[in-house]
């Protein structure tokens, strides 16, 4: 069945116990999603070509990094369907702070921009917030970059297809690149759940109202739930959410992973999987 790439606008609604100052019934700003449906490509590199022959750290039950700042932003996405590119802003914030322990800033005007250079969006015309092609926005990442507050670019080298249906590969990729680029087919009962302050869990028969792209950042709660960054909060997400609604997951390899020995977090040679990547590339 195809998916919409972006539904109408998803109006939230807050109790008093998501709120101290809101009565119940209080509208908040209406969040939008964003990701057209998943293309897969024999060319995709694959996670498990790798896993199967790299040693891969073991992964423990606690890990992430979803709580390096307090407000990850909107970045456009309580108006528009950029969450592709929300996301990959909220994955550079990520990982230059806990790599670089550096501060990489990021603001709605930037990252529409690159939404636009990349789709045709015109934040004047409605007709072209049509979402994005996860597949189109990995390329401009890698050629061109998402530019920050500042006006650096920030682009990827290869990137990594992850089965959409492995949380064991999941859990690994997260714990050693820091983050997964993820995409849904976004249930409204998730929208709910969102404003309930819940984690994301499967609903039988809930409608899908499109698709979503998020980071995922780690596995701050249990073994069974991670922790997602969306509409400038963390969010925990089951395992049988992520297996029934997720179509796509992406890791990225980029120079900021990098320290100073050319290894990433936790040790993992991510320079020479890179180096690897690239020769297959060609």
């Amino acid at each position: 069945m195809c998916v919409p790439a972006v539904s109408p606008r998803i109006r939230l609604w807050l109790s008093t116990a998501d709120v101290g100052h809101a009565s119940k019934g209080d509208k908040v700003p209406e969040f939008k999603l964003g990701k057209q449906p998943a293309a897969p490509r024999p060319t995709d590199f694959k996670f498990s070509d790798f896993a199967a022959t790299i040693k891969l750290p073991a992964v423990p039950s606690r890990f992430g990094h979803g709580g390096a700042y307090a407000d990850w932003k909107m970045l456009g996405n309580d108006r528009y369907g950029d969450c592709v590119w929300a996301g990959a802003a909220h994955e550079h914030m990520l990982i230059n702070k806990v790599v670089q322990k550096s501060d990489v800033p990021f603001d709605d005007t930037t990252v529409l921009g690159d939404y636009a250079a990349a789709t045709g969006f015109d934040p004047n015309d409605p007709s072209t917030d049509n979402g994005t092609d996860v597949h189109k926005a990995l390329s401009y990442r890698r050629k061109v970059g998402i530019a920050d507050s500042t006006g650096t670019r920030h682009k990827i080298g290869a990137y990594v297809s992850l089965d959409p249906k492995s949380w064991e590969h999941l859990e690994q990729a997260a714990y050693i690149f820091g983050a997964v680029g993820i995409g849904v087919q976004f249930p409204s009962s998730a929208m709910d759940q969102f404003n309930a302050r819940k984690p994301w869990d499967y609903v039988a028969g809930s409608k899908i109202e499109g698709g979503h792209y998020v980071p995922t950042v780690g596995s701050l709660e249990s073994k069974g739930q991670v922790t997602v960054i969306t509409w400038g909060k963390h969010q925990v997400m089951t395992n049988a959410f992520y297996e029934r609604y997720n179509d796509e997951a992406w890791v990225y390899i980029t120079t900021e992973e990098l320290r100073t020995d050319g290894t990433g977090l936790h040790g993992f040679d991510v320079e020479k999987l890179n180096s690897y990547l690239t020769a297959l590339r060609g």
